[in-house]
């Protein structure tokens, strides 16, 4: 049995600063050595909430190459890194509705021993990003998974300052994804892979 860890990404972005991230940490868990799949949830706004919004739209279009997440991404991944933007201190409906249909998997036991980590963005410093990762993480112990959070795990964890999971603060738009948060994004994305492996590894020793 391979020991490569299998990684997915799935997260909900309106405009854009999720999908920012997500491309981050996927990149940097492929360096790390993992199989990624990068999915994003499938959008439930009506088409004129999403033309309303320049920078909603310009992500809509963007994205559009990116498959949309499905259960089978679950069963696939040893590790899922799911990213949301914070909406009222908790996760997108995106996201939630995602999550929602995975009943089946967690009712046969297949969403349980798997690693899971999370990240977030909101407008405004304090805005909700700890909350909305405490809320994602609610669900994981339900499936019984293992959280791997990055903690203060690295120096450079003490500048965006966030033990629960990478956060950005994109102040509406005017705050593009900075070297601090793409560095925050990598520390995660490494210590996903470097937890997963090893247990891997040691599920295959045993």
């Amino acid at each position: 049995m391979s020991t490569q860890p299998k990684v997915a990404v799935i997260y909900y972005s309106s405009t854009g600063t999720i999908a920012e991230i997500a491309k981050e940490i996927s990149q940097a868990a492929e360096k790390a050595g993992a199989e990624v799949r990068l999915r994003r949830a499938a959008e439930l706004a009506p088409q004129e909430a999403i033309d309303s919004n320049p920078a909603w739209a310009a992500n809509a279009s963007a994205t559009a190459g990116i498959p949309v997440a499905t259960p089978e991404d679950m069963v696939w991944a040893d590790a899922v890194v799911f990213g949301s933007p914070t909406r009222y201190g908790n996760i997108a409906s995106q996201l939630k509705q995602f999550i929602d249909t995975l009943g089946g998997l967690w009712a046969e036991g297949k969403l349980a021993d798997k690693v899971y980590s999370g990240f977030t963005s909101s407008a405004t410093a304090h805005g909700g990003q700890e909350s909305t990762l405490l809320a994602l993480y609610n669900t994981i112990h339900h499936f019984g998974g293992i959280l791997v959070a990055p903690g203060y795990t690295d120096p450079a964890k003490f500048a965006d300052g966030n033990p629960y999971g990478t956060s950005h603060v994109d102040a509406q738009g005017n705050n593009p994804v900075d070297e601090t948060t793409r560095t925050a994004a990598r520390v995660q994305a490494e210590r996903v892979v470097k937890i997963t492996t090893a247990l891997k590894a040691g599920s295959a020793a045993a």
